[in-house]
């Protein structure tokens, strides 16, 4: 027999947020990243599994055109297949192609994709950083104007594989630029995964003195360098109370082939549990949820949790037919 295995409260010294919400992306940002094409009512289920979870906010898709991304090519057909969900679904658009695509399926919650370095910028939208954020203008007015919620993910906040260490200035004047057109919030993203907790609080504080408040940022984290909870820990204690991650770890960036995976949303989950922070997720559902794409994908979940809850699930059903 085992004891199931869950982390004692006990909160860190310092202001620590009462309760997080997870800003799931492993339906889009995760499967993206696929070699393998996973079928539409696959990810339908994935996504009703991790709402079933208890998560309240899960990226269903991308309207990226088909060319550039394959894997989410289904966005028409996958969204209404879960457009019932009690929950929030964003979706990706890149331009207004793409926010009409989405508008036409009803979706209310929108994010466009803007880079902080004019290297990832070029690579990754075949633009200057400027030339991407006149490009987004109308869709952000367009999105606001019809009621639609607005996120802006801001890419390479503190590294960029070009370019080296990334100025926090430059971070904070495209997070101006995003902010002053409408976007609603903001994800800073740590794209090749390098950022350290000192520099995810300096980022934070600079943003604060340039007038960005906290409660408009969300924070995500790859794990590259095996920092991504440290750094989502220095955000905590900074006030921020959205975080990113990806069920079972899954998930990187195409155009940043140095970056590992996104955090596992598990691993956060054992992680805020352990400081008493409530996120509604009930984490053994989110495992078995993880694990079962895990197999349809056909590899194990890079998510330690994911493992090591998978292996006391194990253990425990070979303690129970010894007793029989």
């Amino acid at each position: 027999m085992t004891v199931e295995q869950l982390p004692m409260a006990v909160p860190a010294p310092g202001n620590l947020p009462a309760r997080v919400r997870i800003h799931e992306v492993g339906a889009r940002d995760g499967l993206q990243n696929e070699k393998a094409t996973v079928p539409t009512e696959i990810k339908a289920e994935f996504i009703r599994r991790l709402a079933d979870a208890g998560l309240t906010t899960i990226e269903a898709t991308s309207f990226v055109h088909p060319k550039w991304v394959p894997q989410l090519a289904d966005a028409e057909q996958l969204f209404p297949l879960v457009s019932d969900l009690p929950v929030a679904l964003p979706v990706l658009v890149p331009n207004e192609r793409g926010l009409d695509r989405a508008l036409t399926l009803g979706a209310r919650r929108v994010a466009v994709f803007a880079s902080a370095t004019e290297s990832f910028a070029k690579a990754n939208l075949n633009r200057t950083v400027d030339e991407a954020l006149a490009m987004f203008e109308p869709v952000v007015e367009r999105a606001k104007a019809g009621g639609v919620h607005v996120r802006g993910y801001l890419s390479m906040c503190f590294g960029d594989p070009w370019e080296g260490p990334v100025p926090l200035e430059q971070v904070v004047r495209v997070c101006r630029a995003l902010l002053a057109m409408g976007c609603d919030e903001l994800s800073l993203g740590d794209t090749i995964g390098v950022a350290t907790p000192g520099h995810v609080t300096a980022l934070l504080t600079a943003l604060n003195e340039q007038q960005v408040p906290t409660s408009a940022l969300g924070v995500h984290f790859h794990d590259t360098y095996g920092q991504a909870l440290a750094n989502t820990l220095a955000a905590l204690q900074h006030g921020v109370t959205t975080v990113d991650a990806s069920a079972g770890g899954l998930g990187g960036c195409p155009y940043a082939k140095s970056a590992t995976g996104n955090l596992a949303t598990e691993d956060l989950v054992w992680m805020l549990r352990g400081l008493g922070i409530d996120t509604g997720v009930d984490l053994g559902r989110l495992t078995a949820t993880s694990a079962w794409m895990a197999a349809h994908l056909g590899r194990p979940s890079p998510s330690r949790t994911v493992r090591a809850l998978s292996q006391e699930d194990s253990e425990g059903s070979d303690d129970s037919q010894k007793e029989q």
